[in-house]
């Protein structure tokens, strides 16, 4: 879906009038060959839909287990983002399969429409996510300080369920135009609009809206929150705190810049080929056969590194981590010792272990 041009798949090029002259007809090729390239493409795809499934549903759980000792905003939008980003995932073993067959899309037009769907729109809510993040952030040390109010828990709820909602109605686009059809023998899953213009300004307002937007606010929050700590002085006689902090918001806002722009600025060479702003050359085939694949793969990395940025270097979250991990160890032991049979006295031992029914502690 993030490619520059009018299929699903990235790997195809676009030349304008090349069956049948029209400069609206945005023609795709398929490249045949280099099955170790989509091979590796394959690989990757599928590892970081593992890495997301798993990361992503362990941030669920542990955020799940804190709600006996209360939950902020953060916690509300790192459950949802985390929730995203495992949809997210899903859709990655049909784009996995979809470029090792090299790029015939063999699910039909029903998936082709369902799955194209369910990959932008949450990339949309992804990007929306972190961004109402990044604000609240900023909001929360700010309003500290005086007698604004703080984003709760509950207004954290209604703003996901409102950004999920925004995102939906930027990917109508999306579910109109996304549909397969037979290139060169070849069954492809499109976005199939009536020219290039169309394709064009999909594409630009994707890029605006989905990075560009996003990227200023967040940067923009973060200054403003490192700027806020040092005007009021915040952690100054703790200067490995405030040094851990700027680190964190550094590591945040280069994480997201490097995921995104690579596929964005991609991207937008695509927009400019399909205003006619650049002439189609071999040196955008190449890229887009070889260098844009790897853009991609940034992107969709995103997906499996929000859980250890947004969850796992919150120190609560690295104690339940370790608390789970031993909790498994201790249940683990009992069943060896008990040949991993079930037998009727020993529930009460492995309730103990497991502490079943109690939510995990995120002491301190």
């Amino acid at each position: 879906w993030v490619g520059g041009n009018s299929s699903a798949s990235p790997y195809y090029f676009t030349q304008p009038g090349l069956l049948g002259g029209h400069l609206d007809d945005d023609v795709t090729l398929p490249i045949y060959g280099l099955a170790s390239f989509r091979i590796i493409i394959f690989a990757i795809y599928s590892l970081v839909c593992v890495v997301g499934l798993l990361g992503n549903f362990f941030v669920m759980y542990l955020i799940r287990a804190k709600r006996a000792t209360g939950l902020t905003a953060i916690d509300v939008y790192v459950f949802c983002l985390a929730l995203t980003d495992f949809q997210f995932a899903l859709t990655l073993p049909f784009w996995a399969v979809d470029a090792v067959m090299d790029f015939s899309w063999p699910f039909g037009h029903v998936m082709c429409k369902f799955v194209l769907t369910m990959t932008i729109l949450n990339v949309y809510n992804n990007v929306f996510l972190l961004t109402a993040m990044a604000m609240t952030r900023y909001w929360a040390v700010a309003s500290a300080l005086s007698l604004r109010g703080r984003v709760s828990p509950s207004s954290a709820k209604w703003i996901s369920l409102a950004l999920w909602f925004l995102a939906l109605f930027v990917t109508i686009p999306t579910t109109i135009f996304a549909s397969t059809s037979k290139v060169l023998g070849e069954e492809l899953c499109l976005l199939k609009f009536p020219d290039n213009k169309w394709l064009a300004t999909y594409h630009l307002l994707r890029v605006i809206i989905g990075f560009v937007i996003p990227l200023v606010v967040i940067s923009s929050s973060y200054i403003m929150l490192l700027n806020f700590l040092r005007q009021h002085r915040v952690n100054a006689n703790n200067q490995h705190r405030q040094s851990k902090i700027t680190n964190s918001v550094q590591l945040i806002i280069i994480v997201f810049f490097i995921c995104w722009f690579p596929n964005h600025a991609a991207i937008f060479w695509g927009i400019l080929l399909k205003y006619e702003a650049v002439q189609w050359s071999e040196a955008y085939y190449y890229f887009h056969t070889f260098v844009f694949p790897i853009t991609l793969c940034f992107a969709h990395s995103n997906s499996c590194l929000n859980p250890v940025i947004y969850c796992l270097i919150r120190k609560e979250f690295r104690m339940a981590l370790k608390d789970s991990f031993l909790h498994l160890s201790s249940l683990s032991r009992l069943a060896e010792q008990n040949n991993g049979c079930w037998r009727p006295g020993k529930e009460s031992a492995l309730n103990t272990a497991f502490d079943i029914g109690k939510p995990i502690s995120m002491g301190h």
